[in-house]
């Protein structure tokens, strides 16, 4: 008879659930189930920080559209997990987190790294369980795979005692029923009375704007949004998580009229996403007090809990809604229906274009962002993954530097984690390595996942890495902040010493020969890093989150 243990029987459930890369660090007790994976034909990916691991699989996901797994040994390996579970989290991507654990046949007693490991997963998962029996192992991930998946996706959480992990059992007592179930993709469609009310707004609107977020990924719907804007021919706005689901050089993207559109809008179509700080809750004077709002949402409790008041909720799938509306929608609009509209954001965005282009061309000493994120925008593919973290260089990229392709621009989101930039990078190179991918990194957000450039090395995952050296956290003008300076540290040198290839640029026509040496060298098997010292007193304005400043 055939015995497996518990490491065994969890490396061939994740198998069966199609996991072909695992995020983690060894340890105990979770080596012979490390082991056991490599054995089932899963690429192992050893990263330098549990954080990272998390980060990493939360874009190889968002790029996949399918649960990643990362996993960590017992007591700081995990707790090392939860931030970029967190963000995961309130980023809603279906992370799928295996803990191990101290053995729960001596919990109590303190034994070697005991911790309620499950009590801090609780609230920065959709759903965190302990695996108490080996028989049950198969059922347990396949739950947690469907867990993270169904509804509004989030990460997950399994923790594994190490006594379950290397008891032994007969295969024939294993429960594999249901290992490796199809993961639903439930399409909820909306009422007809409810598409009957969307169809009467729009044919009383004038002034209409749609806003999307993460949730057209999710769901799949960027070619039923891109009917209904054709179509329909109304301007569309993305938060940062929802970016590229419509090409940003679309005739209808006027992002630079953005608070102009939101003032004046008497209809906002919100799907897909979040009405939190971002979009600034989507209340006045931000947005029109007297607009019609309709909200789609895969989640009733986001409509049910709007900040503000909804007119039309509709709870479903935002691929099956769109297709609803698109069927009823020449009902409702022509393509002159809000031509004075078109024509009025089109003037403003018209004259903002054809101002100087400031900062953006400017050949000063130090280098302002601005030209820096410049230099990389006309660089780039236009399919290019494109990473950015930090702040300054976050707040001067969101606009400056455009998204193309479905998904291919990555930040932190609405949790704001610093550091989440180069193990993006690399969890996205993974998830598609034909496609460029570009980090552009502040160096204080660099700095907190810095050693996975040891990572990207060991495993040839090639990524360009630029670094926007402003000598600190955040940018400083008066010199007046605590703790923000950390000078201007050479990580090219760093970058050289683990293997990569590196430069350090100070003017900024040296810019674009480095950008493209470096990708050479990225095309050629290396990763690049090219830091470029930048302006300390330049500071981004950007839409106020909160009543204080960093």
């Amino acid at each position: 008879m055939v015995q497996l243990t518990g490491s065994e029987i969890l490396a061939k459930s994740l198998r069966n659930e199609g996991v072909d890369d695992l995020f983690f660090i060894m340890g105990g007790p979770m080596l012979l189930a490390e082991e056991s994976c490599i054995k089932e034909g899963i690429r192992p990916i050893d990263v330098r920080h549990e954080q990272a691991a998390a980060f990493m699989g939360q874009a190889y996901s968002r790029l996949l559209n399918k649960p990643s797994v990362c996993m960590a040994a017992s007591g700081p390996g995990v707790t090392n997990l939860i931030t970029g579970i967190a963000n995961a989290y309130v980023d809603c991507v279906p992370v799928v987190a295996v803990g191990g654990s101290s053995p729960f046949k001596a919990y109590g007693r303190q034994v070697f790294q005991e911790i309620d490991q499950l009590g801090m997963m609780k609230p920065c998962t959709k759903w965190a369980e302990r695996v108490y029996s080996i028989a049950r192992i198969p059922e347990m991930v396949n739950v947690a795979f469907q867990k993270a998946m169904a509804g509004k996706p989030g990460p997950v959480y399994l923790d594994f005692p190490g006594d379950i992990l290397y008891e032994k059992i007969e295969e024939e007592e294993i429960d594999w029923s249901i290992s490796g179930r199809a993961l639903p993709r439930a399409r909820p469609h909306a009422s007809p009375e409810l598409i009957n009310q969307t169809i009467e707004a729009l044919t009383k609107a004038t002034k209409p704007v749609i806003i999307t977020g993460g949730g057209i990924l999710w769901s799949d719907a960027s070619n039923e949004l891109r009917e209904l804007v054709d179509a329909a021919q109304i301007p569309f706005y993305t938060t940062p998580q929802g970016r590229g689901v419509i090409a940003e050089d679309h005739p209808l993207s006027y992002m630079t009229v953005r608070s102009a559109a939101f003032r004046e809008a008497d209809l906002i179509l919100v799907i897909g996403t979040r009405m939190n700080y971002i979009i600034g809750h989507a209340a006045p004077p931000r947005f029109n007090e007297d607009a019609t709002i309709i909200r789609i949402d895969i989640d009733e409790e986001e409509i049910s809990t709007s900040p503000r008041k909804i007119d039309i909720g509709i709870v479903g799938d935002a691929k099956a809604v769109l297709g609803q509306i698109n069927d009823r929608l020449a009902e409702a609009v022509s393509n002159d229906n809000f031509s004075q509209w078109r024509k009025r954001l089109g003037e403003e965005e018209a004259i903002k274009r054809s101002r100087p282009g400031g900062n953006s061309v400017s050949d000063s000493v130090p280098i302002h962002p601005l030209r820096l994120c410049e230099e990389v925008k006309n660089f780039m593919d236009r399919d290019a993954i494109l990473v950015v973290d930090g702040q300054e260089i976050l707040n001067y990229g969101r606009q400056s530097m455009p998204t193309f392709a479905p998904g291919h621009r990555l930040n932190s989101g609405p949790f704001g984690t610093m550091g989440v930039g180069l193990p993006f990078g690399l969890g996205a190179k993974l998830a598609k390595p034909d496609t460029q991918v570009i980090v552009v990194h502040g160096d204080g957000s660099f700095g907190l996942n810095a050693m996975e450039l040891d990572t990207a090395v060991r495993h040839g995952i090639n990524v360009l890495v630029v670094i926007s050296l402003n000598g600190g956290w955040t940018a400083d003008p008066d010199g007046t902040k605590p703790g923000r300076d950390l000078g201007y540290t050479r990580y090219d040198k760093m970058a050289e010493a683990l293997g990569c290839y590196a430069e350090y640029i100070e003017e900024p026509d040296e810019i674009r020969g480095a950008l493209e040496r470096g990708q050479e060298k990225v095309n050629q098997g290396k990763v690049a890093v090219i830091n470029i010292k930048t302006d300390h007193t330049a500071r981004a304005g950007t839409q106020a989150f909160a009543q204080y400043s960093t």
